[in-house]
């Protein structure tokens, strides 16, 4: 058995929130269930937002005590201040997330805070969350590149992380929000990062807006980065974010890694159907790089079974 590489399922949160068509909680249910069966052990499951922002995580407090196998899959809610903790907390919630954007302008966009205010309001919520005896994650978001000021300096990743890590986080999430990084930037932070806290309490957000989601994946991997966030189909974008694609594929990611000797415990065959679920319930088509290779797999084996 190869080395463990941890695979978290952002695509009932991050991958439907902008999704235009209403997906209902049987159907995320439907979904979640599809990837559990798959051998997905890691989610994100909902956020604990207004639902006038993201009508999409209107039902986060029916969707989360209804998720399946509880006693042995990691389900996280993504919140961003004290009445999101309190519904979280009504809900059942154990594992709290919160996002922290690397700059002013996306702060605001997204959370209508200061970059100040944000890394103290945030700061609070783990430090709550961490007392009342949950897990606590928390992301540096637009961290390889920020949709309204550019570039940002490596540093400014290592001051806000260790923020949060002061604040009690257990994991910090690197998030390529846009989709922006490449291989050296990627090889720049998580390299800083992972030297700085330890690759085990590191986690990697990648989006494939330009096509290089598995490459900066494998570069984090390299690094000893052991956990990854990924979306069923590449389902995803940021609502606040211009220009932030898909995020990068589960089913490629898993591909890459199974195919490496790596083991993520995840049946890239039941992730399939899961993307054929993802594609009822939102209407799109929808599927990773890998998608045209498993097409013409299949059609091979119809070809194959009428000869």
């Amino acid at each position: 058995m190869g080395e463990k590489v941890i695979i978290n399922e952002v695509g009932l949160r991050d991958g439907l929130q902008i999704q235009p068509k209403f997906v209902p909680t049987e159907g995320k249910l439907e979904l979640c269930q599809a990837l559990v069966d798959a051998g997905v052990r890691s989610f994100e499951a909902t956020s604990f937002v207004s639902p006038k922002a993201i009508p999409q995580m209107a039902d986060s407090a029916e969707l989360y005590p209804q998720l399946p196998a509880k006693d042995k899959v990691y389900y996280s809610g993504l919140l961003f201040n004290e009445k999101g903790y309190e519904r979280a907390m009504a809900a059942g919630v154990k594992s709290v997330a919160v996002a922290l954007a690397s700059t002013e302008k996306m702060n605001m966009a997204n959370i209508r805070m200061t970059l100040d205010e944000a890394i103290t309001n945030l700061g609070a919520l783990i430090t709550r969350a961490k007392k009342d005896g949950h897990d606590a994650r928390a992301y540096v978001s637009t961290a390889l590149g920020c949709p309204y000021e550019g570039d940002v300096p490596v540093k400014v990743v290592l001051d806000l992380a260790a923020k949060l890590a002061e604040a009690g986080a257990d994991k910090i999430a690197i998030a390529d929000t846009i989709g922006s990084a490449h291989p050296k930037l990627t090889k720049e932070v998580v390299s800083a990062v992972v030297k700085e806290f330890g690759a085990d309490k590191i986690v990697v957000h990648f989006h494939d807006t330009r096509a290089m989601g598995l490459t900066n994946a494998w570069v984090a991997l390299e690094e000893g980065v052991r956990e990854f966030d990924t979306s069923i189909g590449g389902l995803g974008g940021c609502p606040f974010a211009p220009g932030a694609a898909g995020n990068l594929a589960t089913e490629d990611l898993v591909f890459m890694l199974n195919e490496s000797g790596y083991d993520t415990g995840i049946d890239v065959r039941g992730l399939r159907k899961a993307v054929a679920i993802a594609e009822r319930l939102t209407g799109q088509q929808l599927g990773g790089r890998i998608t045209q290779w498993w097409l013409s797999q299949e059609h091979k084996k119809a070809a194959e079974a009428a000869e």
